[in-house]
């Protein structure tokens, strides 16, 4: 993933994409579109709709993998997704606990390795 960092304006682009446009897009998608198309997290349709793509998707979920991690971190027990805790369960980033979700400390490595890559 060469130069595939996001900021968190791109995130919000790609996420308002993901909902779905209805008519013209907003500033923000207008913003970022070409560097999401450029990276291939978005595509144009000929008739000028824009999707997300599979990668696109991927780097959403990761997003809200990444998130989780640092809710759990600050607040365990916190709400959170279950296709996401279902894949951090499953990494053993996080254990069910009576109160809902705990962060590991293998979670915690990882969160602490996310956070010194800058993501």
């Amino acid at each position: 993933m060469k130069n595939e960092k996001l900021s968190t304006d791109e995130y919000n682009a790609l996420a308002e994409v993901a909902q779905g446009i209805k008519g013209k897009p907003s500033a923000c998608v207008g913003r970022n579109s070409k560097r999401l198309s450029g990276i291939k997290f978005i595509s144009f349709a000929r008739d000028g709709r824009i999707s997300v793509t599979e990668k696109g998707k991927e780097a959403l979920f990761l997003r809200r993998c990444v998130l989780a991690l640092r809710t759990l971190a600050d607040t365990p027990g916190a709400a959170i997704d279950a296709d996401v805790a279902a894949l951090l369960g499953k990494k053993s980033h996080i254990a069910a606990t009576e109160g809902g979700f705990a962060i590991t400390p293998k979670g915690l490595e990882s969160l602490a390795d996310i956070e010194a890559q800058g993501t």
